[in-house]
């Protein structure tokens, strides 16, 4: 499977690239025809710095920004977010006047949650939504339920990998985008043109990594 990995690179900066795998592979809400593989964007440390620089562009004349709520393992980049937006002047109207770096928890019942110590940085506070991907729109449907229920005030999306420039009404700022993919497809689970073709699924992803089969 990886033998298959192909590199494209972001045209914001040459020092930043996906590693993409084409096959069939599912995930939680659909099937897709190419795998993202972001370990490296999120893990290698110039690699998050780097995508942090491009992000921080689209908030430059952004309201205060308090807290970044990172999903999909995306801690590391949203550290290095607050530190761009912080040099870009962009102020947080927190006590400290320091940006939250915070990441919501999953309970037994698969409801997303925020812990009562991690409330009072989101509670009222100007967030930026920081993703690995969005695709079909469930995660960020999900996280801004989240984010509001505990009274949160949601400024920006951010992925590092969109397929698309809109959701739920919200717009999606995004590193890469489809146009730099334009071969990536996401199909529902009863509609794959993959499995009517016959073709295996190869392996299990999500944001984290894929499990093959």
């Amino acid at each position: 499977m990886e033998k298959k990995a192909i590199k494209v690179v972001s045209r914001e900066s040459s020092k930043l690239e996906l590693k993409v795998i084409p096959g069939h592979f599912a995930t939680n809400h659909s099937h897709i025809n190419h795998y993202i593989d972001m370990t490296t964007i999120k893990c290698r440390q110039v690699a998050a710095q780097e995508a942090a620089k491009i992000i921080v562009k689209e908030y430059r004349s952004s309201t205060p920004v308090d807290t970044i709520v990172c999903m999909d393992g995306c801690e590391t980049i949203g550290a290095y977010l607050a530190q761009e937006l912080t040099d870009a002047g962009i102020m947080s109207l927190n006590a400290h006047q320091s940006i939250y770096v915070v990441t919501p928890e999953f309970n037994s019942v698969g409801q997303m949650i925020f812990r009562d110590n991690l409330q009072p940085m989101v509670r009222n506070k100007h967030i930026i939504l920081l993703l690995a991907s969005a695709t079909t729109g469930r995660t960020i449907e999900r996280s801004l339920e989240c984010i509001e229920y505990y009274g949160g005030i949601v400024e920006g999306i951010s992925a590092l990998f969109s397929a698309t420039n809109k959701i739920s009404g919200r717009e999606i700022q995004s590193v890469f985008h489809v146009s730099d993919l334009p071969s990536y497809n996401t199909y529902p689970h009863n509609a794959c043109p993959l499995c009517q073709n016959g073709e295996p699924i190869e392996a299990i992803v999500n944001s984290y990594g894929y499990s093959k089969l």
